[in-house]
């Protein structure tokens, strides 16, 4: 713990308890927009809080903006999922393609700390084979990078957030610093149908403290993790990264919507973004500027970017930017037992297995899914079952009921393509910049997972005793859309989330992943995001 407090003393800088160290957030160092930081972030998510945090470490005079507010736990966020929709992103979007994505509450995030503020706290590593499905299965990309070059990043994040879990059999075994926290009736259900099924199951990895962990209080099991957590016992970057590098001199600057980056023409490289704040049009000059505003606001800032140097976008010379966005299938299956499960009482991540993580090379479609409990609150559920077609008396009845009713969920990996992209739309925001254009189309493989998972979550909750079973199609996560390659005609960043086009810009989110695996993102965005730290501050900030 000792060498974790060195690195990272987020956890120490709060207050005991539940709460907010308003005074490291009244005494944070600001920048005037006339000065030339060493580095502007766009974004306080995974990605960018992360960033943020080793360079403040290193002295760097960083600024991290974020569009939406500086949360604070104890007045921002309730214990109501109709009341927590402010911490989505629900600006304009336009959706299409043959099978759009919803977006907003599974996929977005608004304000400092993103959408791990609102995340089920569910972190899984990705998998050796998730760096080279395209060289082992034939199908997605390899990354410029493997495993191993993330492998201590991923132990360093999971040591700070912190995490954990049962030993991890799957992909690189590993363990987890805090031990696994106990099974409510949703976990146990899985536990027992999968060993009916001869199927493995593990309890967890969940980042949330089980145990005091600095001045962070245990979990309390209260079971809402999707509406922010209260009691700071969930991790997120705004309690795991924030707190140390404002206690470093960072600036967090929140409320500021980055509109632009600009370049000078003649030395190509980035100067500095501009931002509205108050609604008032700004510019911060940088000497540096990094992106993290995820899969479909980094792209759309990269395209609003446009100048006579990049007349198709920011760093888009050879149509990358926006390309190869992908989702995960979510399907969700939920099981009716006689005896009450309770099913929301604690985290909604608990057991999982990744049994069927991999490449089955008996099956008819490649790569795989993982299955985890997911346990929806009431208006989730009630969507689940409206889902099936209930409505009226049928719906009442089904959500009287609610108490006996267990839920599996799968992450499906589906493969990256190049016609699922992000563009600008003809519609306009608020601030009058071009909205952004998603459009999502399956392919046969990704609805052939989508099946299979199905089949298998049935399977288990049937063998467990579930006398109905029910499944609902559903989408969730956002990777890809500014992806990593080893060269600028396939994609947007090298292994050091180094822009291949500008030289002294960056993209530290979930939108240089080229693909996605059958894992949840937000430990590999913050372990890609440390390692491109470490490579920013061995090359002193400079290309090689």
């Amino acid at each position: 713990m000792s060498t974790v407090r060195q690195r990272n003393e987020s956890a120490w800088l709060l207050p005991a308890g539940p709460g907010t160290n308003h005074g490291l957030r009244e005494q944070m160092r600001h920048f005037a927009d006339g000065d030339e930081v060493d580095i502007v972030i766009v974004g306080c998510g995974a990605g960018g809080s992360t960033l943020l945090q080793r360079l403040a470490r290193a002295g760097w005079r960083a600024v991290a903006m974020d569009a939406g507010p500086f949360w604070d736990p104890e007045r921002d966020w309730v214990s109501d999922e109709a009341g927590s929709h402010h911490l989505y992103w629900t600006e304009p979007r336009v959706i299409a393609g043959n099978d759009p994505v919803p977006l907003g509450s599974n996929n977005s995030g608004r304000g400092v700390g993103g959408s791990m503020v609102h995340y089920a706290g569910y972190v899984p590593r990705f998998h050796p084979s998730d760096f080279r499905t395209r060289t082992l299965d034939g199908v997605g990309a390899d990354w410029p990078l493997q495993y191993q070059d993330l492998r201590h990043y991923y132990q360093d994040i999971e040591e700070e957030l912190p995490v954990a879990g049962e030993h991890w059999p799957w992909g690189d075994p590993h363990g987890y610093p805090h031990s696994p926290h106990p099974v409510s009736g949703n976990g146990e259900i899985f536990q027992r149908g999968a060993l009916a099924c001869g199927i493995t199951a593990k309890v967890g990895p969940v980042a949330i403290t089980n145990g005091r962990f600095g001045n962070r209080p245990h979990c309390i099991y209260r079971g809402f993790c999707l509406q922010g957590c209260k009691v700071n016992a969930k991790a997120s970057p705004l309690i795991t990264h924030i707190p140390d590098a404002l206690a470093h001199g960072a600036e967090v600057r929140p409320d500021s919507m980055v509109t632009r980056v600009d370049v000078d023409a003649r030395t190509g490289l980035a100067t500095g973004v501009h931002y509205m704040r108050g609604g008032v049009a700004r510019f911060q000059r940088a000497r540096m500027v990094a992106v993290a505003g995820y899969s479909i606001e980094t792209p759309r800032l990269l395209l609003n970017s446009a100048s006579p140097r990049f007349p198709d976008g920011l760093c888009n010379d050879f149509d990358q930017v926006g390309r190869y966005l992908m989702v995960q299938g979510a399907p969700q299956t939920a099981g009716r037992f006689d005896a009450e499960v309770r099913m929301w009482k604690g985290p909604p991540p608990e057991v999982s297995s990744e049994e069927f993580y991999e490449t089955d090379p008996t099956k008819p479609y490649k790569r795989g899914f993982s299955i985890q409990t997911v346990s929806p609150l009431p208006i989730t559920w009630a969507e689940h079952v409206m889902a099936q077609g209930h409505w009226g008396p049928a719906l009442r009845n089904y959500m009287s009921d609610y108490v006996h009713w267990a839920c599996l969920g799968a992450l499906c990996e589906f493969l990256p393509q190049a016609g699922n992209r992000v563009t600008l739309a003809n519609e306009r925001d608020r601030h009058g910049l071009p909205v952004a254009r998603f459009s999502y189309s399956q392919g046969e493989n990704d609805r052939a997972l989508m099946t299979a998972a199905q089949e298998k979550m049935e399977l288990i909750l049937t063998a467990a005793g579930a006398d109905d079973v029910i499944t609902i199609n559903r989408y969730a996560h956002l990777v890809g859309g500014a992806r990593m390659a080893g060269t600028q005609e396939d994609g947007v960043v090298d292994a050091d989330c180094r822009s291949f086009a500008v030289a002294n810009l960056l993209i530290t989110d979930g939108s240089v992943l080229p693909t996605q695996g059958s894992a949840n993102p937000a430990l590999t965005i913050m372990a890609v995001a440390a390692r491109a730290a470490d490579r920013l501050l061995l090359n002193g900030g400079r290309r090689h």
